[in-house]
């Protein structure tokens, strides 16, 4: 069950939701409007106590920064 980020086009709230089905309407938690974009989410995961990006660069995906270690 994936979290997803939005961004509603009628009041720009930014939000996460958790969805269950690829078919399941969201709704903005602040105007209830239902005119949402899916945003594109930078993910990684910590092992060992270093950041990892899920692409398994060594670059971060996320950010324009070349080290990680300023922006994690």
């Amino acid at each position: 069950m994936p979290i997803y980020e939005y961004k509603c086009s009628k009041c720009d709230e930014e939000f996460e939701a958790l969805v269950f089905r690829t078919d399941e309407e969201v709704a903005c938690p602040q105007c209830k409007g239902e005119d949402i974009k899916r945003l594109m989410s930078a993910c990684g995961f910590k092992s060992s106590g270093s950041f990892t990006p899920s692409s398994g660069s060594t670059d971060c995906a996320g950010c324009s920064s070349t080290n990680c270690s300023t922006c994690h």
